[in-house]
């Protein structure tokens, strides 16, 4: 299904009833990456699965895909479903546009679990990358997306997931180079919401990978105990969607 958003078609999934859970992908992801999780947890509840801005089937709107615009752009969806309230799970990205649904809408949301995220700002170093990465793209987004894939996981995980791993650089290598860039902006203006987190008063869930490059888990750690969230610490690194799929599918039912 889809829906118009500043001129841009949205795609969206639902299935099951009642207590809807929304679930967010990450960059260079889709909504492709809940197919394993969704048939068990649409048993049960409402299960949304939505494309960001720029990634699977959905469109392009901006040369700079803003976390904030990409939530406005999940809650019509929202919207165009009915739903005024709904639990939330966002891996990576999509835990940076989860944050921003609460803050714009402060009461849509029943719960919040960042899977592989954090509510901190990037990091100077993080910010420059950012930057390098947009230059790269633009020169070879093949090579791009397969090098920002890759080390998402330890060589070990990698090996041991490989057909799951390719398959996640074949359908990036499908995205523009505008929605790339697009989001990989968006990611870097992002504000620090950790103040915003610590101060929501609803359920808060933070899903780490032991060995995840990217965020360290002692840091998530530290800002579960500092925002009063719960905390669960999984197997591999940061696609703990592929590499520790059963641990965070008896979360996912364990969501409010």
């Amino acid at each position: 299904m889809t829906i118009n958003y500043r001129d841009t078609e949205i795609f969206f999934s639902s299935e099951g009833e009642g207590n809807p859970l929304i679930l967010l992908h990450g960059f260079l992801e889709s909504s492709k990456i809940w197919d394993d999780f969704v048939p068990s947890l649409a048993a049960h509840r409402q299960v949304v699965c939505i494309d960001l801005p720029g990634h699977g089937k959905s469109g392009c709107f901006n040369e700079i895909h803003s976390m904030e615009e990409m939530a406005k752009g999940v809650k019509e969806v929202l919207r165009n479903l009915g739903i005024e309230k709904a639990a939330v799970a966002g891996h990576s990205m999509g835990g940076y546009v989860s944050l921003e649904l609460s803050k714009i809408f402060p009461t849509l949301l029943r719960s919040l679990t960042l899977i592989n995220s954090t509510p901190e700002a990037d990091s100077e170093e993080r910010k420059n990358n950012r930057d390098r990465a947009v230059k790269l793209v633009s020169k070879n987004k093949n090579a791009f997306v397969k090098m920002a894939i890759s080390n998402l996981m330890l060589p070990s995980s990698s090996g041991k997931h490989k057909a799951e791993v390719q398959n996640l650089i074949s359908e990036a290598l499908e995205m523009s180079t505008k929605g790339i860039t697009a989001a990989t902006k968006g990611m870097k203006i992002r504000t620090d919401n950790m103040n915003l987190f610590s101060n929501l008063e609803i359920e808060k869930n933070i899903i780490a990978g032991k060995e995840d490059p990217i965020l360290n888990y002692k840091s998530l750690k530290k800002v579960a105990i500092t925002g009063n969230a719960n905390y669960f610490l999984l197997n591999g690194g940061h696609l703990s969607f592929i590499e520790d799929k059963p641990t965070l599918r008896k979360l996912l039912h364990l969501i409010d």
